[in-house]
């Protein structure tokens, strides 16, 4: 086994910060799942919120995990997902972003995290937070030694609505400056009838030190951030539907050529702003 897939497989690397869905590295496609599980240890007291409170999606991106296990297997490839919960430290926010350790997160006040020490800051980076990002890029270059600049793509879900207001996509995709990606799955996800599909909604892309600006932007690899209504992936069956909406969306785009030879080379676009998201 290659050394860097070795690192990947050993079940102390990633018994807190992640799990691995192995998959064909050749095939140059690495999923992503940052909000995957609302997992707290124990030893945090679940940070103050009850059993509700987390369960809402505050503490993860509800159904999204099911999605991107559905989806590795559909298309044979490597899948990485968080093993613990936004709300003990988010692994899609940069170390200086100021949302990193939330103290209050759709009203809800997280006790746990009020007045939170830098040493126990810290102590979250290195045990969560450090070891996911490790980890892609240890599957990044694990693909580039099996000779393809992998194409990144995030998996995420957003609430029906917010602050009461309905949100009429179904699925959205998310993007900064590198149009590679996006815009084909932005062609194939608008093909699918009766859906409405947004273009950087509810949220935009374009946020600085996210898990694809640092892993993506940063290396010129093409990449996308999907998010689907979280309505529409609760049950196993809606998460197998969307599961292979995407599987053939992304199956059209690894077998047409002129695609596939642009996503798969390295290059520099411009850099991220520093917009925020909320929700």
């Amino acid at each position: 086994m290659d050394q860097r897939l070795a690192i990947l497989d050993r079940p102390e690397s990633h018994s807190e910060a992640y799990r691995l869905i192995e998959g064909d590295y050749t095939q140059g496609m690495i999923l992503l799942c940052d909000h995957a599980e609302n997992t707290i240890p124990e030893e945090f007291g679940d940070l103050g919120l009850s059993e509700e409170e987390l369960l809402r999606h505050i503490g993860h991106d509800i159904g999204v995990a099911g999605v991107t296990e559905e989806l590795a297997l559909e298309l044979g490839v490597p899948a990485l997902l968080t093993r613990f919960s936004r709300l003990l430290i988010d692994p899609n926010r940069g170390l200086d972003d100021p949302t990193l350790v939330m103290q209050v997160s759709d009203g809800i006040v997280v006790p746990g995290n009020v007045g939170l020490a830098e040493a126990a800051i810290a102590n979250r980076i290195d045990r969560f937070y450090r070891p996911y990002h490790h980890a892609i890029d240890v599957a990044i270059d694990a693909c580039l030694a099996a000779g393809k600049a992998p194409v990144l793509l995030s998996l995420h879900s957003f609430t029906q609505a917010w602050k009461s207001v309905p949100r009429p996509w179904a699925a959205s995709v998310l993007w900064d400056t590198d149009p590679r990606l996006p815009v084909p799955l932005l062609a194939g996800l608008n093909a699918i009838p009766d859906i409405v599909v947004g273009d950087n909604e509810p949220y935009s892309g374009q946020l600085k030190g996210d898990t694809l600006y640092q892993h993506a932007t940063a290396r010129g690899l093409a990449h996308a951030l999907v998010e689907i209504r979280q309505d529409l992936i609760l049950s196993p069956e809606g998460q197998a539907e969307w599961a292979k909406h995407l599987a053939a969306i992304l199956r059209k785009i690894l077998q047409t050529p002129d695609v596939v030879a642009g996503l798969h080379a390295v290059a520099h676009h411009g850099s991220a702003c520093d917009c925020k998201r909320a929700g």
